[in-house]
């Protein structure tokens, strides 16, 4: 999830108290409860659109994956460790983990993660406003890379623009919305290799000015309209009310879905279109 000075989508519970926190355990304490469960959902999803990716390269590199609105590295830890989201919820809230301070925890969980890393790891690139937060990935190891910029607001810096020439799929399960096409002209416009973009995308956000931006820069979107992935649930009547209220002026039907209690996103996947 991004954080800093953005707007959060219309009707929805802002969290800023959290997203920029030394490390991660008031996150996971406040977006536990909720069912916050998009994160596992990516995980095999981005595991399979980096093989894809690799395979389209032609070579044996690994891919560099470019995390958008990476807050405390999640995103990185399923895609490249053995390690699974239920399990980080029951790590940041053991009694062991909650006794150590900030920097005994970044120590702590530097073995934690070493001892769980995947054979086919890809380099991980970070990018979030929120400061703290992205130097606890990097601190801890799940970042190669971290940046805290905010794109709508301000271009990329000429260190993040060299890391995003080389980076070949960009991931996000909880941004759209705190971010625009601001943000993906930004990065495609550094682009040498040819970016991929896989994205959760809550229904409740629309997407299609994102699509217009990718299909600029050479990328068909694709996205199984009937398949929807949970991201959490709804903190309070209103915030419910806000979100079936959007589903339905998007033209989509929120029975069995928000109208049940939670927000849901679609899967959106954006590829250079197949060759003839």
């Amino acid at each position: 999830m991004v954080a800093g000075p953005v707007s959060a989508p219309s009707g929805k519970t802002r969290f800023d108290d959290i997203y920029n926190e030394p490390d991660p355990r008031a996150y996971v304490r406040r977006l536990g409860p909720l069912d916050y469960e998009i994160p596992h959902h990516g995980q095999d999803v981005f595991r399979r659109t980096r093989t894809d990716r690799s395979a389209a390269s032609g070579t044996d590199d690994p891919v560099t994956v470019l995390d958008l609105c990476c807050s405390y590295g999640f995103n990185a830890a399923l895609l490249n460790y053995d390690v699974t989201l239920a399990e980080l919820y029951a790590h940041y809230t053991s009694p062991e983990v909650d006794a150590l301070t900030p920097t005994e925890l970044i120590e702590h969980d530097k073995k934690f993660y070493a001892s769980r890393r995947r054979a086919d790891a890809s380099p991980v690139i970070g990018l979030d406003s929120a400061d703290n937060a992205v130097q606890y990935a990097l601190a801890v190891g799940l970042l190669d890379e971290a940046y805290a910029e905010n794109l709508e607001h301000q271009p990329p810096s000429p260190r993040l623009r060299r890391a995003v020439a080389d980076t070949g799929l960009i991931t996000v399960t909880g941004g759209v919305g705190y971010i625009t096409r601001r943000t993906f002209r930004a990065l495609l416009g550094c682009q040498r290799e040819t970016i991929w973009v896989s994205a959760f995308v809550l229904r409740t956000v629309p997407y299609g000015p994102v699509i217009a931006e990718l299909e600029a820069h050479g990328l068909t979107t694709t996205t199984d309209s009937a398949r929807t992935y949970p991201q959490r649930l709804f903190t309070s009547v209103a915030e419910q009310r806000c979100a079936v209220e959007q589903v339905l002026r998007a033209g989509d039907d929120p029975t069995g879905l928000e109208a049940e209690g939670r927000y849901y996103t679609r899967l959106f996947e954006s590829r250079p279109p197949p060759c003839d």
